[in-house]
């Protein structure tokens, strides 16, 4: 899961509701399914494990995040299926006393797995909401950026580097697209090792239609390709 220095730009309003379909690959397989949807205030990110991968290890993980102006995170809830795991996590920010409380949850059980509390900045993002900031402003290629992520267990000051533009065939067409890198992985928000990348389309939409996870070599890479998108009324 997708994904930043303050930037002297101004962070773009959302035009209007949007839904992204994703197919993942790994291992030259289709592996799962994930949607991204983005409405006024809030994300939604919905993914499972299909085929194969499903017998391996069942998934299927909902995200919801509501955040205010300029994507300030004021919420998270994370209902997490995987295998025989069903864990509930819930995040509160309260930018304006620059705290945010985290409580996870077995759902099976009912009990508190953990707690948290923890200083915030007045503004920060959880990783949907860092996706919009960055689809708010359009850094050129060889630019870094900076600013806070938090996911209510840790607090980091996220870089992203604009690295090429590059053109990218997906299930969906051919695109235009400026590459970031986004480091979240290696100790950072997740301890796990690994690299992420995102393609942004190198227009006003700025639309994300490819995202790469590169894993260590036993695990190996996902790589999620925009498949289907609709924004409102429009089919």
């Amino acid at each position: 899961m997708l994904f930043c220095l303050a930037v002297a730009a101004p962070c773009g309003a959302q035009s209007g509701p949007e839904s992204f379909s994703y197919g993942a690959e790994w291992r030259f397989l289709r592996s799962g399914q994930v949607t991204l949807d983005f409405t006024a205030g809030r994300t939604i990110l919905n993914l499972k494990t299909v085929g194969l991968v499903s017998t391996l290890i069942s998934v299927e993980d909902r995200y919801t995040a509501d955040y205010g102006e300029g994507f300030c995170a004021k919420s998270l809830l994370l209902d997490a299926r995987e295998g025989r795991k069903h864990r509930e996590t819930r995040v509160a920010y309260d930018g304006e006393h620059r705290r945010a409380s985290m409580t996870e949850r077995d759902l099976k059980n009912g009990k508190v797995l953990a707690k948290k509390d923890m200083e915030i900045p007045a503004c920060v993002h959880e990783v949907t909401g860092a996706l919009m900031r960055l689809r708010s402003i359009k850094p050129e290629p060889g630019a870094t950026l900076e600013w806070p992520v938090s996911d209510g267990k840790k607090l980091i000051s996220a870089r992203v580097d604009a690295l090429v533009r590059e053109k990218v065939k997906t299930p969906a067409g051919q695109f235009d697209t400026i590459k970031y890198e986004a480091f979240l992985f290696n100790g950072q928000l997740y301890r796990r090792k690994g690299r992420l990348f995102v393609w942004l389309t190198d227009d006003e939409r700025r639309m994300p239609v490819q995202f790469r996870i590169q894993l260590p070599f036993y695990i190996g890479t996902v790589t999620l390709q925009l498949e289907k998108f609709q924004e409102a009324n429009k089919e």
